[in-house]
């Protein structure tokens, strides 16, 4: 059967949008150590960074991401475990978008965990979906930073293309600027942690592909 990424060119796969009805091009936000944004803005004051993207993006831009492996040492410098770990590179594509707005599922899915991670910087409302399929073998997809009130039960189903979850606030989301944390997990990435890991270490970055592999593949507009 055929892997992940490589479904994407599969004729018999259509991968769904995860958000619908995204137009135009992204506003790109570098959360780089090699960013300027942090000089001006404090990095845990999420609130004066949504206003930031706000700015940025009114009248300009429907939508933004962030990177998939950026090192991200300057946001996560005040989170103990990080900084001991030295895990500072993002396992997750971050897509902007405005609050409450619905992510549907983007292949039939299980719903496999479903729950509330408290505590600032951490992912508050979540979600895990298993992907199954004659066509491919199984891996997973997470989101991160939701609706903790409209959370999917786990166990349930859905179609490709169905809603499953929103966006949260700042206060369920991990005091989180508006966004999800999209992260692909294989199923060797599960059984090695990765549903709790965000990021990884440098010197895990050359088995990341089969861990934690690049989303594009799964996020279509």
């Amino acid at each position: 059967m055929m892997k992940y990424p490589y479904i994407a060119y599969s004729e018999k796969i259509k991968i769904h949008p995860i958000f619908k009805n995204l137009t135009g091009d992204p506003l790109v936000v570098d959360m780089s150590i090699y960013s300027t944004l942090f000089d001006t803005i404090d990095v845990r004051d999420q609130k004066g960074f949504q206003k930031h993207l706000d700015d940025d993006m009114k009248n300009r831009y429907s939508w933004g991401v962030s990177s998939y492996l950026e090192n991200r040492e300057i946001v996560l410098s005040q989170c103990p475990q990080m900084v001991e770990e030295q895990r500072f590179y993002h396992l997750g594509l971050d897509v902007i978008v405005s609050l409450d707005t619905p992510l549907h599922s983007p292949l039939d899915a299980r719903v496999m965990e479903s729950g509330y991670e408290a505590g600032e910087g951490n992912y508050g409302g979540h979600v895990l979906l298993m992907h199954q399929s004659p066509y491919f073998e199984i891996f997973y997809s997470f989101y991160g930073h939701l609706n903790r009130e409209r959370l999917p039960a786990i166990g349930t189903e859905f179609s490709a293309g169905e809603a499953f979850s929103y966006i949260g606030d700042f206060h369920e989301n991990g005091n989180w600027f508006y966004h999800t944390h999209l992260q692909v997990i294989t199923q060797k990435g599960l059984e090695q942690g990765y549903l709790s890991k965000g990021y990884c270490a440098a010197k895990d970055l050359a088995i990341m592909e089969s861990l934690c592999p690049s989303p594009l593949s799964l996020f279509k507009i």
